[in-house]
């Protein structure tokens, strides 16, 4: 199949597919006479399965070691529990530092008036932090 085909079959645009093939996630493809890539079902799986993990916010560097785990069959699910642990240990500082510049932001607009004066402790807040 071509990148178009692995496009359609996977849900991600054929630009990010080159990509994932120049970053080493997806393994080098051949290519056929006219000098175009040419896909396989393996190869929907590998573009799949890093869609998902990057719906589930993995970075590239993590994804590069889920293939490796993923691929090996001898491996433990303790490495991918491990990984998955430390991702979720990040993911729960992101929410506590979003919740925490929500409840600020909340009571910065609590305080402003919203009206004709110019004083607003929003801009003050912005000023001196």
């Amino acid at each position: 199949m071509n990148i178009g085909e692995l496009s359609k079959s996977s849900g991600v645009n054929a630009k990010l597919i080159r990509h994932y093939e120049s970053i080493g996630l997806i393994p080098e493809t051949r290519r056929n006479e006219n000098g175009y890539r040419m896909y396989s079902e393996d190869d929907v799986h590998y573009v799949r399965f890093i869609k998902r993990s990057r719906e589930l916010g993995f970075s590239l560097e993590d994804i590069k070691s889920l293939i490796g785990l993923w691929k090996n069959k001898s491996r433990s699910s303790k490495q991918v529990k491990q990984l998955a642990e430390k991702h979720l240990e990040e993911l729960n500082l992101k929410l506590k530092q979003i919740k925490d510049m929500a409840d600020t932001l909340k009571h910065l607009v609590h305080h402003c008036h919203g009206d004709h004066r110019p004083d607003c402790p929003i801009l003050k807040q912005l000023e001196t932090n």
